[in-house]
């Protein structure tokens, strides 16, 4: 059994749908009745229209099918009276073996229990083969709170985890510049830099178009700016929920970032001719736009030659809480908050407000020390 995403042969009534995951098992065919229910999911309701969000689910719902398989297990199987369901086995072996964070897991056996649902649906089952339990929640305030009762039913899964409270990870600026210590690479030092002092994510980096760059030099209109204001579009690069905004990238780095395009990019593109140049400002040393596993390894290399922990969404919850912190000291007119929400293009200053907490977290005789260093990464424009 595999995933495959589609590349934009697969049309149907004249429409592409490229990025669709196919599962499809040894024998050729496809996986069904999954298949089936992702085409629903995805296609034909269009529950899900990011292509991000499409590989998500096939991963996870892959994931299962391939963990039933390994484990020779019948999806339709029902549990006998006091054993484990299928998806108490793959939670245990999803937490015991693979290492995955509660959060993970619950949001895959949420996606399978949909699949279950749908298949009861469309009358491949007859009974749903896992437990279920009746919480009672409470109820927002709101209009006409007065005649409504104080908490409303809903059934949750008997295999999901209990989740801790999520604090985003940042990496201290020791841990920061013993990060770009330890990659002489100049294509994964300039990637690093960018989500770390912009705050990209690493499907935004891999993505991002060069005709977004510029020669500082050149631009009368920036002299004397520390930062160069940069609107991201989804017609040109991957951005999640396909929001639009605006980033501002530190006038060294995008004079690094053009030089480095015009020195070492160039190399990288001639090997891969005569396949038409992406137009991606970071390629593989193929010649190629970096796949979405690449940071992956990227990463776990970095993170043994460190010594510590450091993931990519890292980088970007260091932007956010250095950010933060920089503006709060400085004479920044307009709210901070409302600033890094722009930056990171959260839909709701609520999401950004968690960084408040991290700068709890800073110690402040060690932050002082890297002060200069902090102003150098994480020093946003002023508005004019």
């Amino acid at each position: 059994m595999r995933l495959v995403l589609a590349d934009a042969s697969l049309v149907v009534q004249g429409r592409s749908y490229e990025g669709l995951p196919l599962l499809v098992g040894t024998d050729g065919h496809a996986v069904e009745p999954a298949q089936s229910f992702l085409w629903d999911e995805l296609a034909a309701n269009g529950r899900a229209q990011s292509p991000l969000t499409w590989a998500k689910y096939g991963r996870d719902l892959y994931d299962y099918f391939a963990f039933l398989e390994a484990n020779r297990l019948g999806w339709s199987e029902l549990p006998a009276r006091g054993m484990p369901s299928h998806l108490d086995r793959y939670r245990d072996w999803s937490r015991a073996e693979v290492g995955l964070q509660p959060r993970t897991i619950n949001s895959r056996l949420r996606l399978i229990a949909r699949f279950y649902a749908w298949a009861r649906e469309h009358g491949f089952i007859e009974r749903l083969p896992y437990r279920t339990r009746v919480m009672r929640t409470a109820r927002e305030p709101g209009f006409l709170a007065h005649v409504q009762h104080d908490a409303r039913a809903t059934t949750a899964l008997r295999a999901a985890l209990p989740e801790p409270v999520a604090v985003p990870q940042f990496l201290t600026m020791d841990q920061v510049m013993a990060c770009l210590d330890q990659l002489p690479n100049p294509t994964h030092r300039l990637m690093f830099e960018l989500m770390v002092r912009c705050g990209l994510r690493q499907v935004e980096c891999r993505s991002l178009p060069m005709s977004y760059l510029c020669n500082p030099d050149r631009r009368t209109d920036l002299r004397g700016r520390r930062t160069i204001r940069v609107r991201l579009d989804p017609q040109h690069m991957s951005l999640k929920h396909g929001r639009a905004r605006s980033i501002d990238v530190p006038t060294d780095l995008m004079e690094d970032l053009w030089w480095y395009v015009v020195r070492h990019r160039r190399v990288r593109a001639d090997a891969a001719a005569p396949a038409p140049d992406c137009g991606a400002v970071f390629l593989t040393e193929r010649g190629r736009r970096y796949g979405n596993t690449a940071f992956t390894d990227l990463f776990a290399a970095l993170q043994r030659r460190v010594g510590f922990y450091v993931r990519p969404h890292m980088l970007r919850h260091t932007y956010a809480t250095y950010t933060l912190w920089r503006l709060r000291q400085s004479s920044h007119q307009g709210d901070p908050l409302l600033y890094v929400r722009d930056r990171l293009g959260h839909s709701s200053v609520v999401t950004t407000a968690v960084y408040l907490h991290l700068i709890n977290q800073l110690d402040t005789d060690l932050v002082l020390q890297h002060e200069d260093e902090i102003d150098a990464l994480f020093r946003p424009q002023a508005p004019t």
